[in-house]
């Protein structure tokens, strides 16, 4: 994640660009709080020595081990956290209101679990598993049933709602992309990997319902 130094349960994020205050051997950012959807926005660095922790090439994850900063973990919760933006850039231009809670409920999904999994390594148990994939099946057989047959190709650009899905939905594919180099390299959850596979299919699906239905459920 860019200018992130450790990333913690439910994808807490933590960050190296704010003031913060000794605590417990660790510093802390004054003023913790939640952000907007409940979040808990907790940004927080350790020093080791005379500098910062991230700043001799490694990083924290929530389990507690340290790892390289370009190592596939840390590629994959970094593509994941990019996903979460890019949905947020989508939730903040859609028009569709089923559309806009969806998104929200997507990125909740990926902060508190995906994410979470992909910053621990040696779990009992993963957050994510077959009961949200088969959310996430069922939320595009749903927003599918509402819409006419595909019989075109769908040029992105139609309006900034469906575009910026469209860069959510192509930052996922990236994303499980790679997750599969990461997948054949250490155990994760496979779960994971068809977690980000149906995420960039409802993107899609997202993208012509907001196309195709922009003003529907105001």
């Amino acid at each position: 994640m860019r200018g992130c130094d450790h990333v913690g349960q439910a994808g807490i994020h933590v960050d190296a660009h704010q003031t913060p205050a000794k605590r417990g051997g660790r510093r802390r950012e004054i003023g913790e709080g939640k952000g907007p959807g409940g979040f808990v926005h907790a940004r927080f660095f350790g020093r080791e020595g005379d500098g910062f922790s991230g700043d001799k090439g490694t990083t924290g994850l929530y389990t507690g081990q340290r790892v390289d900063k370009d190592s596939l973990r840390v590629e994959a919760y970094g593509n994941v956290d990019e996903i979460n933006s890019a949905l947020g850039m989508a939730r903040a231009h859609v028009k569709n209101d089923e559309v806009r809670s969806t998104i929200l409920e997507l990125q909740k999904l990926l902060m508190q679990r995906v994410m979470s999994d992909l910053a621990s390594v040696g779990q009992a148990s993963a957050y994510t598993g077959e009961k949200d994939v088969t959310w996430l099946e069922e939320l595009i057989d749903g927003f599918t049933a509402q819409l006419a047959p595909l019989n075109r190709f769908i040029v992105p650009g139609d309006n900034p709602g469906a575009a910026a899905l469209d860069v959510a939905r192509t930052t996922t594919r990236r994303a499980e992309r790679q997750l599969w180099q990461l997948f054949r390299q250490e155990k994760i959850d496979e779960n994971l990997i068809v977690v980000l596979n149906r995420l960039s299919d409802l993107c899609f699906t997202l993208s012509r319902v907001e196309i195709e239905l922009p003003e529907e459920m105001h």
